[in-house]
């Protein structure tokens, strides 16, 4: 009979690469997700303070603030509208690149664009 001594050694070595992987998939996964969700409460407020009267300016500027964690910019903010008279519609547009930190997918994908739109009637 022969010994085995090193044969939890040698399968764990197998299996370690893919466990990393499946960490590292689940921390880019909640980054994600925890960006999306930044983004799109940015844009709701933001869109609040566009149907109330804000400027563009005063707009992308509460966008920012309320996604400092995320490190959003106010270039990545775009508002659309072609008058601001009651009834009609304002539309932000927030686009942020997202970066995976995943070893293997992150030099292969480089940057994704997350994208959020939220539409409010201004009052």
């Amino acid at each position: 009979m022969k010994s085995e001594n090193g044969q939890s050694l040698v399968e764990f070595a197998l299996i370690l690469p893919v466990l990393v992987m499946l960490l590292f998939g689940i921390v880019d996964f909640g980054r994600a997700f925890h960006a999306y969700l930044t983004i799109d409460h940015a844009g709701r407020e933001a869109a609040r303070a566009a149907s109330i009267g804000k400027d563009n300016a005063a707009v992308k500027l509460i966008a920012k603030n309320r996604a400092t964690s995320i490190g959003l910019k106010e270039d990545w903010v775009d508002v659309s509208t072609t008058s601001r008279t009651p009834g009609t519609e304002v539309q932000i547009t927030i686009t942020y690149p997202f970066n995976f930190i995943t070893p293997v997918l992150g030099p292969l994908v480089k940057t994704i664009q997350l994208k959020d739109t939220t539409v409010m009637t201004v009052e």
